[in-house]
């Protein structure tokens, strides 16, 4: 990930952590803006470094500088700032960094990558400081992973995999994840999947999906650690619990080559069936309109051979989703708020209109 010019204390010196943790006390409760960007070390970072050919020689470099660092007993940590400018930096998880880190002292490997992650101006070597982290467990560092995860495009790879390995990392995971955006946020929220449990499902089940086109890749994880199709098939599951299943349902009804698909999940069946209940008794808004339609939309177009959906099951619900959106108030709320400029009036004359005139 590094970019480069000359090495050296170039631009603005604020650490990244810093930076940071200035901008979330002006956006305590929600993503940072553009992730942060522009970062304070902007200025030393005008051109990418090329990683090698072969993958399986990424990270090989940065892992170098540090055995040659752990191997010399005086060596500080401010001596690793700029010593990563003219490597590539994985901001995955790596094996060859992680096994530096390794062989190493342990204390020596604590000492340096909190250093670097807390006092580091440079984003190089604080991705290699959380790499150092991630390669340990030690619970006191969940403050310092879950703030410079909130730069999240960059550090929260790393940061979710260092908060899976701790005590505490589920709680911190909960604070992130409704902190994160973009990229960021599907390390995160894949990562609160695996280790949240039962005290992350209530977030999961109402705001994991925020919209974005790469909730696609953990709509997945998100509908198996939530039990989707527990909760929407109780009796009484809150309106907003109603409306991310309907933006779950969406997202796996496009979501071919991202994640799981509707042909994917196997009680697909049963929470169409619940959504499209608790929808008649919710009252009509532009999102609930514009989900609803997309739904009708895969379910005219879906396969008659998935296997977790037959035909006549696709549809019954069909002509349920489609009965909705045809009634005076759905569709005179329709009419009301949609914007002509958007892009789904005209989809939705290209694929829904026509089927709800037959209905007529």
């Amino acid at each position: 990930m590094s970019e480069t010019t000359e090495p050296g204390p170039l631009g603005n010196q604020m650490s990244l952590y810093d930076h940071s943790m200035r901008l979330h006390q002006l956006h305590p409760d929600a993503p940072l803006p553009n992730d942060g960007k522009p970062y304070p070390d902007r200025v030393a970072h005008r051109r990418w470094v090329k990683g090698p050919d072969d993958r399986r020689r990424q990270g090989v470099a940065a892992a170098a500088i540090l055995d040659a660092f752990f191997t010399r007993p005086d060596a500080t940590p401010d001596e690793l700032t700029w010593a990563f400018h003219d490597v590539d930096v994985p901001i995955h998880r790596n094996d060859h960094i992680t096994a530096a880190a390794l062989r190493a002292d342990r204390e020596r490997v604590q000492e340096t990558g909190r250093w670097l992650v807390r006092h580091s101006p440079d984003q190089c070597s604080t991705v290699i400081g959380l790499a150092l982290l991630a390669a340990d467990w030690d619970e006191q560092d969940v403050d310092l992973l879950q703030h410079i995860g909130l730069l999240s495009n960059t550090f929260g790879p790393l940061a979710a995999h260092a908060l899976k390995r701790r005590e505490g990392g589920g709680e911190a995971l909960r604070w992130l994840a409704p902190r994160t955006a973009g990229w960021g946020r599907v390390y995160v929220v894949e990562a609160l999947c695996e280790i949240g449990g039962r005290r992350a499902r209530p977030w999961l089940l109402r705001h994991a999906l925020d919209g974005d086109c790469l909730n696609g890749y953990y709509v997945g994880a998100v509908a198996r650690a939530a039990d989707v199709h527990e909760a929407i098939t109780a009796s009484d599951p809150d309106d907003e619990l109603i409306d991310h299943t309907g933006r779950l349902l969406k997202v796996m009804a496009g979501n071919s080559g991202m994640g799981m698909t509707w042909d994917g999940y196997p009680p697909i069946r049963r929470v169409l069936d619940a959504h499209v209940t608790h929808l008649a008794h919710q009252q009509p808004t532009r999102h609930r309109y514009v989900t609803a339609a997309y739904i009708a939309d895969r379910l005219l177009k879906a396969d008659p051979d998935l296997p977790n959906l037959p035909p006549e099951h696709q549809g019954r619900l069909l002509d349920r989703y489609l009965t909705i959106l045809r009634r005076d108030d759905w569709s005179s709320m329709a009419r009301a708020s949609l914007d002509p400029a958007d892009e789904f009036p005209a989809w939705f004359l290209e694929n829904i209109a026509a089927r709800l005139q037959l209905l007529s």
